[in-house]
């Protein structure tokens, strides 16, 4: 309503403009005089103005009829086309400028615009593999999932945009949480146009996401291929693959093609952590200790892990702790300053109730690097050398809040998990997990009540009234001292 008002002041105006112009023409003197060929011809101001108009139109219809000569000349020697170009090339301009406003407009996210401009050029120009393209865009900004669809499915139509056409498509899929149906879309796509890394990327964390190793790892081959991904990244997450592929083949009890897989995984990158346990247990699982403790060293020389400790314990579960001591040396020398080292060692020692080499072992740790664990073990070793309980327990309330050390940690979104694992739980990235200590954001609360148990202790249950027994009374720090262990299980079980 307001828009036909302001054009009818606008006609309004210009009407008014043109009539003063012309009174005050009118009102002018003076003119113009042309002479030519014998004839005199004397225009005055408001004439001339005519004239003027006049010759303009004259000559915009002189290029007119000249370009409509020239068709019909086109037309009679065999361009069968000319005419209706001709005709049409009008309705083609007006079209190409809808469909400029219709791009910028969604450019500048004005999306209702970029649609009802859309929908005037594909009037005009019939283009849909264009128009639909911006329609799409559009639909989609505005939320509008119907009509995006069906402008990407008017898409697929046309060879030159059916990759455009599918890709909008798996992308729509992907919002609305169908990964299923978003795989397949991502298939046909990477078909279409297997070196294009975009949907080499989105393919490969569907597969992943949907624990397809086997495709997942043509996918990586592909992009190796393309050269979209350095050698060395593609040998580890090729890696990281053939675990998971050893895993799936674990699960379906095909026991040899997995320890095959786990080796190969191994193989290809030695420093992969849950690689390398996995192809030592399938070295023990052979009857192959000595190729178990070699890819177990080797990967201990790259990082040291509790999880590859736990896979060399394997290799001789039936040892005496003061045997496994002594075997473990062949792996803890390789990084003897290392803190995970360190922690190893105590635990062993403690394991062998030799509590001061234990203390050694631990050294300075529980000062430097105060984690959970460390304090946890030294509070073991005040037990085991018959410290007072308040030692102990004071030991414990500092590990109750302190950094938990080391974890699997993911490098996109630090998320901590507690398995390693080839994709983030939290963000879905692939092979982001670090084995790493995160970034501490908790702490002791400010009353300190969490502490309360362990500084004060637990009230004591009511002992059931009992017959009197004759004899010497049991003493219980006779039986702690008959058997210190008992002790450092119980601290074990309370470890945070």
């Amino acid at each position: 309503m307001l828009w036909s008002l302001a054009k009818a002041l606008i006609f309004f105006a210009v009407v008014a403009a043109l009539t003063w112009g012309a009174a005050l023409l009118s009102q002018t003197d003076g003119g113009i005089r042309i002479a030519m060929l014998g004839y005199e011809v004397t225009l005055g101001p408001l004439q001339a103005a005519i004239a003027a108009v006049v010759l303009v139109v004259a000559v915009w219809l002189v290029l007119r009829l000249i370009g409509l000569v020239l068709a019909v000349v086109a037309f009679l020697t065999g361009d069968e086309t000319a005419l209706s170009r001709y005709f049409d090339r009008n309705r083609e301009r007006r079209g190409y400028a809808a469909l400029s406003e219709a791009m910028l407009a969604l450019a500048s996210g004005e999306a209702r615009v970029a649609m009802a401009r859309a929908a005037k050029a594909e009037k005009l120009l019939g283009r849909p593999e264009i128009t639909s393209l911006v329609t799409a865009e559009a639909a989609t900004a505005l939320g509008d999932t119907a009509r995006a669809e069906a402008a990407w499915k008017a898409l697929l139509d046309d060879p030159r945009s059916r990759f455009v056409g599918i890709r909008g498509l798996m992308q729509l899929k992907l919002a609305q949480g169908d990964t299923a149906t978003a795989m397949k879309l991502a298939e046909k796509a990477f078909a279409l146009k297997p070196k294009h890394a975009e949907t080499q990327d989105a393919l490969l964390k569907l597969q992943a996401g949907a624990q397809d190793w086997r495709g997942a790892r043509l996918t990586l081959g592909a992009k190796l291929k393309a050269g979209a991904l350095p050698r060395d990244v593609w040998k580890r997450r090729d890696a990281v693959l053939a675990l998971q592929e050893a895993k799936v083949l674990l699960d379906d009890t095909s026991s040899i093609e997995a320890r095959e897989a786990a080796i190969a995984a191994n193989k290809a990158s030695p420093d992969l952590i849950p690689a390398a346990a996995m192809a030592a247990r399938s070295y023990i699982a052979q009857g192959n200790p000595k190729a178990a403790a070699k890819v177990l060293r080797k990967a201990w020389e790259a990082q040291p892990h509790p999880d590859l400790a736990a896979a060399f314990a394997e290799i001789a579960p039936e040892e005496t702790p003061a045997d496994r001591v002594r075997r473990f040396r062949t792996l803890t020398d390789i990084n003897p300053d290392h803190d995970e080292t360190r922690l190893l060692m105590a635990e062993l020692h403690i394991a062998a109730e030799d509590f001061p080499a234990a203390r050694r072992a631990l050294g300075d740790l529980v000062s430097r690097h105060p984690t959970a664990r460390a304090l946890t073990i030294m509070a073991a070793i005040e037990r085991g050398t018959g410290a007072d309980d308040a030692v102990v327990r004071g030991w414990l309330a500092r590990a109750l809040t302190a950094p938990r050390g080391p974890q699997w940690v993911c490098e996109t979104c630090h998320a901590i998990h507690a398995h390693w694992g080839p994709v983030c739980d939290n963000c879905g990235g692939f092979d982001t997990l670090a084995w790493k200590e995160p970034p501490e954001t908790t702490g002791p609360s400010a009353t300190q009540t969490e502490m309360l148990p362990l500084i004060v202790g637990r009230p004591a249950a009511p002992e059931p009234e009992s017959e009197p027994q004759t004899g010497p009374a049991p003493d219980p720090a006779a039986d702690e001292r008959a058997d210190p262990a008992r002790t450092t299980a119980d601290l074990a079980r309370q470890t945070p």
